[in-house]
C-alpha cells in the first residue's frame, strides 16, 4: 500500500506538470499572435490585450475544435450576413423540443482573419448601441475595457471581466498595448462595416484594402463619386482597383496641419501630393503657403510650411527645376590652418604663385600622417538636419561634434562633419 503523504506528493507533482503545460501553450500562443493583435489595436482601435486574452480564452490558446478545424479563435457564429465558408458544431442553441442542435460558425481560411473579423464585430455601426462605448476608453485601460465587455453583454459567464483582467495581468498582455503605434491616424467611432476608417488631421479618410475600388468605397460609405472627387487630387478611375493603403478622403482636407508640427523636411521620393496625403492637408493650400507654383517639386532636404502663414520669399523652398547649391567640402589641418589646396576665389589682379619644387624624398622616410578632419561651410538655405542627412548624422550628434548650443547657424559658418 502506498503511504498517503507520497499519493499527496504524487498528485501535487502532477498538478504541477499540468498547469506548467498549459502555461508554455498559452505563451505559445501569445507569441504567435501578438504582431497580429498589436496590429488590429493600431487598426481598430481594440486593445491587444483584450484581443490576445479573449483569444486565450475562447478558443484555449488555439486547442479548441473550433480553432483547430475553422481557423474560429473568437466563436463567431454564421449570423445572417455570413456568405464564407461555415462550420457546425453543438454549442448553445436549442431546436423547438428543447433539444441541443449544432450551430453554425464561421470558417476562416487563416486564424489572422478570424482576429479580423472579431474587430470589425465590436466595431460594427449595426451594433454600435451595445459596443459603442468601448471606444471611447482609453485603449490602454484594459480593466475598463473588460468590465465593458461585461457589460455589453459579450458573454454570459458573470466573471467574464475578471477571467480576462487575470489572463491580462498572469501573462502580462498589456505590455503590447503599449506597443502599438502611437502616432498611427485616429479611428473615427462611426466605423463603416467592409472599410479601414480612420482620421487624418480630423478627417475621415478609408485606407484602401484587398483591391477595393472607389466605386466601391462609394458604396459602403454612402458618399457619391462626385464628392470624393471634391475632397481628393488626382483620384484614379472609379472602377480601378486601389493599392493597399491608399487614401481616400470621404471628408474635405484640411486648410492647415493642425497637429504640432509646424514643417517637414522632404526626403528621397515623396512628391507635394504624398505629403497633402500623409498630413491630410488640401494640395492647393499647400503649394500657396510654401510660395510653390502648382505642379512644381521641392529638392530633397528642402522644408515645407504645414501651417501658419505663408512663408517669406527667402523662405521658399529650392525646386528641382533650379540648380543646386554647390556645397564644397573644405579639408582642414588639425591645426586649423587651410591647407593648399583650398579653393581660392579667382582675382584677376593677383599672379598665382609658380609651384615650389619639393626635394626628393627618400624611399625609406615613412609618409606623413594625413591627420586632417573633413569640415563643411555653411551654405544658403543650410540646416542643421539638412546637413546632417548629407553626412549620415543626426543634428544631436552634428551639435555635438561642433559644441553647439542652439540650431541657428550662419552662411560662411565651418562645421566638424566627420
Amino acid at each position: 500500500m502506498i503511504p498517503r503523504p507520497l499519493i499527496i506528493i504524487s498528485m501535487l507533482a502532477l498538478s504541477m506538470s499540468v498547469t506548467l503545460a498549459q502555461s508554455s501553450e498559452f505563451y505559445n500562443y501569445v507569441e504567435k499572435y501578438k504582431k497580429i493583435a498589436i496590429k488590429e489595436m493600431e487598426r481598430s482601435g481594440v486593445p491587444a490585450s483584450i484581443k490576445l486574452a479573449q483569444g486565450l480564452l475562447e478558443s484555449n490558446a488555439g486547442r479548441s475544435e473550433l480553432a483547430r478545424r475553422a481557423n474560429n479563435h473568437f466563436g463567431m457564429k454564421c449570423g445572417g450576413s455570413w456568405k464564407g465558408k461555415t462550420f457546425h458544431k453543438k454549442d448553445d442553441d436549442y431546436d423547438e423540443f428543447g433539444n441541443l442542435k449544432k450551430s453554425c460558425f464561421r470558417s476562416y481560411r487563416k486564424a489572422k482573419d478570424s482576429y479580423i473579423a472579431h474587430s470589425e464585430f465590436l466595431r460594427d455601426p449595426r451594433k454600435a448601441h451595445i459596443y459603442g462605448f468601448l471606444f471611447r476608453i482609453d485603449a490602454t485601460n484594459y480593466k475598463r475595457w473588460a468590465r465593458g465587455l461585461k457589460k455589453a453583454g459579450y458573454a454570459t459567464a458573470g466573471n467574464y471581466d475578471k477571467k480576462l483582467i487575470s489572463l491580462i495581468e498572469t501573462y502580462g498582455l498589456d505590455q503590447y498595448d503599449k506597443m502599438a503605434n502611437d502616432n498611427f491616424p485616429d479611428r473615427p467611432n462611426d466605423a463603416i462595416v467592409g472599410l479601414d476608417l480612420r482620421k487624418v488631421n480630423g478627417a475621415k479618410v478609408v485606407f484602401a484594402k484587398n483591391g477595393i475600388s472607389l466605386q466601391e468605397i462609394s458604396l459602403k460609405a454612402s458618399v457619391s463619386v462626385n464628392a470624393l472627387n471634391r475632397y481628393n487630387e488626382n483620384l484614379p478611375e472609379i472602377s480601378d482597383s486601389l493599392p493597399d493603403n491608399y487614401r481616400v478622403f470621404i471628408q474635405p482636407k484640411r486648410n492647415r496641419y493642425r497637429g504640432k508640427q509646424k514643417w517637414h523636411y522632404l526626403k528621397e521620393g515623396e512628391t507635394m501630393f504624398s505629403i497633402s496625403q500623409e498630413y491630410g492637408i488640401k494640395l492647393s493650400k499647400l503649394y500657396r503657403r510654401n510660395r510653390i507654383t502648382t505642379g512644381s517639386q521641392p529638392q530633397v532636404d528642402e522644408r515645407l510650411k504645414l501651417k501658419g502663414c505663408k512663408v517669406k520669399s527667402s523662405e521658399r523652398p529650392k525646386l528641382t527645376s533650379e540648380p543646386k547649391t554647390e556645397k564644397v567640402p573644405v579639408l582642414i589641418d588639425t591645426d586649423g590652418d587651410f591647407m593648399e589646396d583650398d579653393i581660392i576665389p579667382d582675382n584677376p589682379d593677383i599672379e598665382p604663385e609658380p609651384p615650389t619644387t619639393q626635394p626628393d624624398v627618400p624611399a625609406t622616410q615613412p609618409e606623413p600622417n594625413p591627420a586632417t578632419l573633413l569640415y563643411y561651410t555653411v551654405a544658403k538655405g543650410d540646416t542643421l538636419y539638412s546637413i546632417s542627412r548629407r553626412n549620415s548624422l543626426t543634428v544631436d550628434q552634428l551639435m555635438r561634434m561642433n559644441n553647439l548650443n542652439s540650431t541657428t547657424i550662419g552662411i560662411g559658418q565651418v562645421l566638424k562633419v566627420k
